[in-house]
């Protein structure tokens, strides 16, 4: 199973429809970069018991710091039968860069 790589700006546009899943660690979800508003936390380590239970028709959009943990948690998911997951291209070093709003930071 295939994921899609999605730019900041998709990814932003996306909240209203997906579920937006942060699999940093804790404290960098509060940390300097922040996060997505309307984001979840869910560690990359928890995220396949996380996800059990998810609708695996809903749009997923998965950030982390730069895009690496996310494309795995990506590939992890779409392997598990999600059918609609996107990967946050460059992660929230992207995203700040696209000056898009953030909490947490």
């Amino acid at each position: 199973m295939r994921y899609q790589d999605v730019s900041p700006t998709a990814a932003f546009a996306a909240r209203a429809d997906a579920r937006v899943v942060d699999v940093r660690e804790p404290d960098e979800f509060t940390g300097e970069l922040g996060h997505i508003p309307g984001s979840e936390l869910v560690p990359l380590a928890t995220i396949g018991s996380a996800a059990s239970t998810w609708d695996r028709d809903k749009p997923l959009v998965l950030v982390c710091r730069s895009g690496a943990r996310s494309g795995r948690a990506a590939q992890a998911l779409a392997g598990a039968g999600f059918r609609r997951v996107m990967n946050l291209a460059g992660g929230m070093l992207a995203y700040r860069a696209a000056g898009l709003p953030v909490e947490g930071s």
